[in-house]
């Protein structure tokens, strides 16, 4: 365990690694970041909630990838909510951009159930990683399956990829933005087992790691008085926590709206 910080919220990805089960991670925390790009809008603030937990989700996966471009994160459905897009490059600039109809959003949401189906519809998720000409696009596409953004997340890797990977996100109130817009992810993956390896006690390991990480609330994830490392000390310290260099992430737009006339691409961007 590396010397702990001081505490602060400044928009960063923090890797680390879980040493007795053979667990990696991230941890991202976005603040001033997720704050320009939702203030720069009239979002409401379920579609402001949403847009949070899709940046802080699109930062934590692109964080998992080595390239050089830009990474996508896309949401598109029939639903409110009619497109949400997320992208960060390698050097770790972000933007946002949602888009949706005013007059279908619901007046509010029930406790029983999820925001994603109401919201979204039947709608469906993509990742995109380009990396400029004379390179080949990586696409991955699916479903939006799941009441929250982290379930369709899971129900992702469940379907597409080969590690085990678990995943909570969070942002602040948007209805409140006086107090600040923050959000955050924390995931978690299974590294590959040696071929000597007890499958079943790694098996138990897993299980363990997953009940901790979800034992994180809200108000650590999203609070400045508490640090990364702080964070995850407390929630891995008994199977012991390495962390790696944190990498930073800001806002920053590449297009101009007045030259462009709010086109990046083949997609519209209004920040």
């Amino acid at each position: 365990m590396i010397a702990t910080s001081a505490p602060s919220f400044e928009d960063q990805v923090q890797p680390f690694q879980i040493e007795t089960p053979g667990l990696r991670g991230r941890l991202v925390r976005l603040g001033s970041v997720v704050d320009t790009v939702l203030a720069g809008h009239a979002y409401p603030p379920m579609v402001a909630g949403q847009l949070a937990e899709a940046m802080a989700m699109a930062a934590v996966l692109a964080s998992g990838l080595k390239y050089d471009g830009i990474f996508t994160l896309q949401l598109q459905g029939d639903g409110p909510i009619r497109l949400m897009l997320v992208d960060v490059t390698s050097e770790g600039d972000m933007r946002g951009y949602a888009r949706f109809d005013a007059d279908r959003l619901p007046a509010r949401l029930q406790t029983t159930e999820g925001p994603v189906p109401r919201l979204f519809g039947a709608a469906y998720m993509s990742f995109t990683v380009d990396q400029g000409p004379g390179t080949e696009r990586y696409q991955g596409i699916t479903q939006l399956e799941g009441a929250t953004l982290g379930d369709c997340c899971h129900a992702y890797f469940r379907q597409s990829e080969q590690l085990q990977t678990a995943m909570r996100l969070c942002a602040l109130d948007a209805s409140r933005p006086q107090q600040g817009h923050r959000a955050a992810a924390l995931m978690i993956q299974r590294l590959p087992l040696p071929r000597d390896a007890d499958s079943e006690a790694a098996e138990d390991d897993w299980r363990r790691a997953v009940i901790l990480m979800s034992s994180a609330t809200a108000a650590e994830l999203l609070t400045p008085d508490l640090s990364p490392a702080d964070l995850l000390y407390r929630l891995f310290h008994e199977d012991g926590v390495r962390l790696f260099r944190a990498r930073p992430l800001r806002h920053r737009c590449r297009c101009s709206w007045r030259r462009s006339s709010g086109r990046c691409g083949r997609f519209q961007w209004t920040n």
